[in-house]
């Protein structure tokens, strides 16, 4: 898939944000994704200083038929060594909880939580157990019924890798991984969630990859999973689009969700499974804490890296209104919903595998739409409301008032002539869709 990440903010919003916002620093509106200031509730860290100055890399960019949509917080702008701390640098589960007004009482909070990655990762549930007990979250394990692994059949998880090309491909999809884990325990605490091993595809056909996910998809919905969230992206093609593999996308009263890529604005094609009618496509933003002002103390702009575009084979989203469906000639228009994405004001999270390099990171910073897919998969989750969930339907039929209107940013250069696809404003837009969570009622 090409990356066609694209400059962030343009002048005029630069401006507006700086208006908006006015309690960040100065320095804030002078970046393309300024420093947050971060908070992490009763959690230990480092001085929000931290992630100033560092650079942002992607997490599987040196992996075949992977395509991952994590990107990972650097030591220095110039640097792809990742930003490793003792404890943890940037935003857990109670600030997504105060960003997203969600509520303190679980709804819905014995639903699973079905999260599709590739590679084996053995060591999971230990690393999943260090980050929920950082944060005051219950213990989510195979003892208390809380966390299973499973293969894509439903079999015994995926064996650790034994060769060095396994290993590599297990140790860097692992941060994707323990980010995807991460992210559903921090939207839903008490959620059940499944971890499904897809096969390793590292020499095997770009479809057969993707099929592989489709597979697993079944199996979530055979295992009775309430969500599932895929943060990955393949280069959409007939046999995707229209074969058995989109197919298996399409399991009424299950949400599905998928990042709408890491890329910025895509034009057409976009990538799948995101693209699919029945997936709730979710972008991302970039979410600052801006105590006394905002919503309950944050702001959001869109992530100038959240993919959006247009499917132009396909029809539109299910559910989605000819008025947003327009943009892109009326066929399916990307994303849906959105949440926190951008590394720089990313998330905190646990990973401590490392079978290729022996060396594990213990805390690190990761963001891209797989920190938003996975999130917006544990709202749907505990909201519980799931009867009638087919794609983004329920979603697109909500008021606006169920959504934080992201009405500032885009994922496009400036006088790129990109309109509402790549330019965020009222109501739904490309970057950031229909804006997002104000706690549970839109979902």
């Amino acid at each position: 898939m090409t990356n066609l990440r694209k400059a962030a903010l343009s002048v005029a919003a630069v401006g507006a944000l700086a208006a908006a916002t006015a309690v960040l620093p100065a320095a804030a509106a002078q970046a393309q994704s300024p420093a947050p200031t971060v908070r992490l509730g009763s959690a230990a860290s480092l001085p929000a200083a931290a992630l100033a100055n560092r650079g942002t890399a992607q997490v599987c960019a040196g992996i075949a038929h992977n395509r991952c949509m994590a990107e990972i917080v650097t030591q220095a702008p110039s640097s792809t060594k990742p930003l490793a701390t003792t404890t943890p640098v940037g935003y857990g589960p109670a600030d997504f909880a105060a960003a997203y007004n969600l509520p303190a009482a679980d709804v819905g909070s014995a639903n699973t939580i079905a999260i599709l990655d590739e590679g084996a990762f053995p060591t999971l549930e230990a690393d999943l157990g260090a980050y929920r007990a950082q944060y005051g979250l219950p213990a989510c394990t195979t003892a208390n019924g809380c966390f299973k692994q499973v293969n894509e059949h439903g079999g015994a998880p995926l064996a650790a890798g034994t060769t060095t090309a396994q290993k590599q491909f297990d140790e860097e999809v692992g941060v994707e991984t323990t980010l995807d884990v991460d992210m559903a325990s921090a939207a839903c605490p008490t959620c059940h969630i499944l971890e499904i091993t897809v096969n390793r595809d590292i020499t095997t056909s770009e479809d057969q990859a993707a099929e592989d996910f489709g597979v697993a998809m079944n199996t979530a919905a055979k295992l009775g999973a309430a969500a599932a969230s895929v943060s990955y992206q393949f280069d959409p093609d007939a046999t995707l689009d229209l074969g058995a593999a989109a197919r298996d996308f399409f399991h009424p009263g299950m949400a599905i969700t998928a990042s709408s890529g890491d890329g910025g604005y895509e034009g057409t094609p976009s990538g799948w499974p995101q693209n699919l009618p029945t997936v709730t496509s979710v972008g991302g933003t970039a979410l600052y804490s801006t105590p006394g002002a905002g919503h309950n103390g944050y702001t959001e702009t869109a992530w100038d890296g959240s993919g959006s575009g247009c499917a132009a084979e396909l029809p539109p989203a299910l559910g989605q209104p000819t008025a947003v469906s327009a943009n892109c000639g009326g066929h399916r228009a990307d994303a849906d919903v959105s949440a926190d994405a951008d590394p720089t004001t990313g998330a905190a999270i646990y990973d401590d595998y490392a079978p290729y390099s022996n060396q594990p990171y213990g805390w690190i910073t990761v963001g891209g739409t797989s920190e938003s897919s996975p999130f917006i998969a544990g709202i749907y989750a505990r909201a519980g409301n799931l009867a009638d969930v087919e794609g983004p339907n329920t979603l697109y039929a909500d008021p606006s008032s169920a959504f934080n209107d992201v009405t500032i940013g885009q994922n496009a250069p400036a006088n790129s002539g990109c309109t509402a696809l790549c330019i965020a404003g009222p109501g739904w837009d490309g970057p950031t869709g229909l804006g997002t969570p104000d706690g549970l009622s839109g979902f």
